[in-house]
């Protein structure tokens, strides 16, 4: 049997559709339904039943499971040993991050990384999406937070500060916040409801209880294209507010949180040379630039 075509066993039954397995490997509906069907008709057997639901496992189908995994497991640990083989400075590596932490502080630590290495390829992926190490749907990846993962190495490489900024025209327009009044007057920018509560915003509720807020909206950039209209104040990472001259930090009582940046990437890849001498670039360019921004002053 093929193992591309148990490959697809195992995606359906992990997806219960035949589309989203589909996307889970990475190809069309109609390829995934053609290498089904033809290893139904080989086997002489259903591995699933048909429904309006989905697709479910049949007894036999169920039968492979365990052993579909067990091989899927043992094909990506052979994937990972030879990724992680000794190809000096050369070859690939695939990073994910998150918005704007991607394109304003790892994609140009990327791009300075490759241009000193030119055996290199590497290529970013910023997406809300957890990818899967272990599948090695990515090399590298940089979140906010703990892992979840297992098998997995993780390295903090620094912290994000948050600030609240406006403006020179909002302050011109409509007076210095006072964080003593509530910020009475004011208005505010803040992340979309469906975010629920995050840490660098958690403190608004009660220290700007008097401000209005005039917008949600789900990423940064439009924070920062908001407050730098003049419309609104918001919370920003000091990476993005400290370096535009026109944006002004907003003075409060309390410090602001600060969120730890991690780097995370399985345990198979720990001593790939690649791999390290990205990681350890990144901790140092990090550190320059935390230096730099003086987030925390």
């Amino acid at each position: 049997m093929d193992w591309d075509d148990l490959k697809v066993v195992l995606a359906v039954a992990r997806n219960g559709t035949l589309s989203a397995a589909a996307r889970a490997l990475g190809t069309t509906q109609p390829t995934v339904s053609r290498r089904l069907d033809g290893l139904e008709r080989r086997l002489d057997a259903k591995l699933f039943d048909r429904d309006a639901g989905g697709l479910r496992l049949t007894a036999l189908g169920q039968s492979l499971i365990d052993g579909l995994e067990q091989m899927d497991a043992g094909a990506l640990s052979v994937q990972r040993q030879v990724a992680a083989r000794d190809t000096g400075l050369s070859g690939e590596i695939l990073v994910t991050s998150l918005d704007w932490l991607g394109d304003e502080v790892i994609a140009p630590m990327l791009a300075r990384f490759g241009a000193s290495h030119p055996g290199l390829l590497i290529e970013l992926v910023n997406d809300t999406k957890v990818f899967n190490l272990a599948r090695r749907e990515a090399d590298l990846a940089f979140r906010f937070g703990s892992f979840a993962q297992e098998n997995l190495v993780e390295r903090r490489i620094g912290d994000v500060a948050y600030a609240l900024y406006a403006s020179a025209s909002y302050i011109e327009r409509h007076g210095r916040p006072e964080a003593a009044d509530g910020f009475s007057g004011h208005r505010l920018v803040l992340l979309d409801r469906a975010a629920g509560e995050v840490p660098h915003e958690a403190w608004l509720p009660v220290l700007a209880h008097r401000a209005r807020t005039v917008l949600h909206a789900n990423g940064l950039r439009a924070h920062l294209a908001a407050v730098r209209s003049g419309a609104a104040m918001a919370v920003l990472p000091c990476f993005m507010g400290e370096r535009d001259a026109d944006l002004h930090r907003v003075a409060l009582p309390q410090p602001m949180p600060v969120r730890a940046v991690r780097v995370g990437f399985h345990s198979d890849m720990r001593d790939t040379p690649r791999i390290r001498a990205l990681v350890d670039f990144v901790v140092q360019e990090f550190a320059q630039l935390q230096a730099q921004l003086n987030p925390l002053a």
